[in-house]
């Protein structure tokens, strides 16, 4: 067991950082803001997507290929194999012959026998081909920016993906089978379907089947009080459900792009109750969704009037105790910096930290890496600064448009020709629950951290002063998830060259919500860690791979006995939670999950 020393005192929130201190390079310059309001009206006609950065990767590729002749040679012979390949899979099928074509099984959606009879599987077999080609056409291009090739690969993939037989009554076997079955019942429900889903877009209502998941009645009801009350953060103590605790509180900083509650979700897949139920005392940050008013709040603003005014209230409920911290995504990436300003301050109040999918390194930033470049955070900047913030709608377009094609046209398939509609469970019904960005937050994170990789590279500063991961000492939980494209599982484990701390790096099944919410007991999970006590190798992140080994089920009790080998022994459960201070807000305490949560 750890030893205990007494927390520090700290004092509560500051007051918001002065505007001009954060201001992006022009902003408030009377010939920049006509820069700022020109790019904000095309933001409105193209979804937020800067059509020059499109056209300068397209430019960058064609200009490259055009002058690449053994690039445009191998084009050429792969071409000229494919249709081979295509000639003789047709003569065959024309003689009668029986074929398995292996391409087939190249789209997962087409791997049923029905996919094997002619002409689908010639159809198959033609798109596998035209695929083929189009990913080799836009990738090891000679000269070619990696930014610059990763757009246009992924916007040739998507638009080829577009084209999938399977995404077509005529040339989709399993629709045409099911149409005869159901004499085409199946599309009469399919168009009232689509019907219905075109109303509530109209209408600016939910997706249907998501009014059945309420906020406080069957989703975000773990037992619980809010202790503490500013500007930007709600903080929540949750009831003890055990005899007996932990004496060290745990502190969740939840990512602010989200509701707090995908940490809190139905009953049996809460990760806090989970974690009520194992002895720990828990607090969790419920941020407020901002509005135009809160346009200068800064990327310092959330770790002082988030962050650290948490911790100050847990210090106030839980006196005498380190605090095992958690960052969830953004969240993570603020706990990292909170961390690193609190270690060059000589600050020892916290026990550990978990950083759940959250990056701290930036070179590799996933899908979202797709839109970073100067031209796209200059257009985000301006739709920003036109309207103070980034609203839920922008956000949640930016991640629709990651999504594989594939599987948005699978869905539809299944909804429109299937007639059969699949209803969101409750993390769908959480994504659907956004929460908007102020201005000047976001365009400090997509410069600083996104485009400049400041904390990774020792350039952040915090109050004018330069904060080093290195100085880091406190052990650290680090995970990672093998589908995760917002936070992919080698950037997290980057964090292994930035430290010198003690870290236990843990990699699970799923993806960055799905990896996170992985209750024990859930079909199909599983977890990947070092055979040692901790990760004392730094090395890369596929020579961590090879050295681990896979656990099934859920990576939650891996943590939890983590957890509690470096908390000090249990000690009996107090009568109830510690109670608001008047000067925090003057108001009654509210129970969980409190009010900011409810914004819209």
């Amino acid at each position: 067991m750890t030893h205990v020393r007494a927390a520090k005192a700290h004092p509560a929130a500051e007051p918001v950082t002065d505007p001009s201190a954060s201001a992006p390079p022009g902003a408030d310059n009377a010939l920049a803001a006509l820069d700022y309001f020109r790019a904000a009206l095309i933001a409105q006609l193209t979804g937020g997507i800067s059509p020059s950065a499109l056209a300068l990767a397209m430019a960058d590729w064609l200009i490259h290929l055009g002058a690449a002749p053994g690039k445009q040679i191998g084009l050429a012979l792969q071409a000229g194999n494919a249709i081979q390949a295509l000639s003789a899979h047709a003569a065959i099928a024309l003689a009668g012959r029986p074929l398995v074509c292996p391409e087939a099984a190249l789209d997962r959606r087409c791997a049923t026998p029905p996919w094997r009879t002619e002409p689908f599987q010639y159809w198959q077999h033609c798109f596998s081909e035209a695929r083929k080609w189009w990913a080799e056409a836009t990738t090891r291009v000679p000269g070619v920016s990696a930014h610059h090739a990763d757009v246009v690969s992924f916007c040739a993939s998507q638009w080829c993906d577009v084209f999938a037989p399977a995404n077509f009554f005529w040339s989709n076997p399993e629709v045409i089978e099911r149409t005869v079955t159901d004499k085409g019942l199946n599309l009469v429900q399919g168009m009232g379907h689509l019907a219905e889903d075109v109303r509530h877009r109209l209408l600016g209502l939910p997706e249907p089947g998501l009014e059945r998941f309420e906020v406080g009645v069957n989703v975000a009801v773990t037992p619980g009080t809010v202790v503490y009350r500013n500007h930007l953060i709600e903080l929540i103590q949750y009831a003890p459900s055990t005899p007996q605790v932990r004496p060290e509180p745990i502190l969740i900083t939840p990512a602010w792009i989200m509701k707090y509650y995908v940490l809190d979700l139905s009953p049996e897949n809460s990760l806090i109750r989970y974690l009520v139920a194992q002895g720990f005392t828990v607090f969790c940050i419920s941020w407020r969704n901002v509005d135009a008013r809160d346009r200068d709040l800064c990327l310092d603003d959330y770790r002082r009037l988030g962050f650290m005014a948490a911790m100050a209230a847990v210090n106030r409920c839980v006196p005498g105790q380190r605090v095992h911290a958690v960052g969830y995504c953004l969240g993570g990436t603020l706990l990292a910096i909170a961390a690193a300003t609190m270690a060059g301050d000589a600050d020892d109040r916290l026990a550990t930290i978990s950083l759940l999918a959250a990056q701290t390194d930036f070179t590799e930033p996933g899908g979202l890496g797709l839109y970073i470049d100067a031209s796209e955070v200059h257009m985000l900047e301006s739709v920003m600064w036109a309207q103070g913030y980034l609203s839920a709608g922008q956000m949640a377009a930016a991640f629709q448009s990651l999504r594989p094609i594939e599987d948005v046209a699978s869905r539809a398939v299944q909804t429109y020709f299937l007639g059969q509609r699949i209803l969101p469970n409750d993390l769908v019904a959480w994504n659907a629950d956004s929460t908007r960005m102020p201005y000047r937050m976001h365009a400090e994170y997509l410069r600083k951290l996104f485009l400049n990789n400041e904390l990774a590279a020792g350039r952040f500063e915090v109050n004018g002063r330069t904060i080093a991961l290195r100085n880091i000492r406190t052990p650290i939980f680090a995970l990672g998830a093998v589908n995760d494209h917002i936070a992919p599982w080698r950037s997290v484990f980057k964090i292994h060259y930035l430290t010198d701390a003690d870290i236990r790096y843990v990699l699970t099944s799923g993806g960055h919500n799905a990896g996170v919410v992985s209750e024990p007991g859930h079909p199909g999970r599983w977890h990947r860690l070092s055979a040692g006590p901790k990760d004392d190798l730094r090395a890369g992140p596929d020579e961590w791979l090879a050295a681990t080994m896979q656990c099934g089920g859920s990576w939650w009790p891996t943590w939890t006995e983590w957890l509690a080998h470096r908390s000090g022994p249990l000690r009996p459960a107090p009568s109830g939670v510690a109670g608001r201070r008047p000067d925090d807000d003057p108001g009654a305490p509210m129970a969980a999950p409190g009010s900011y949560v409810m914004q819209k």
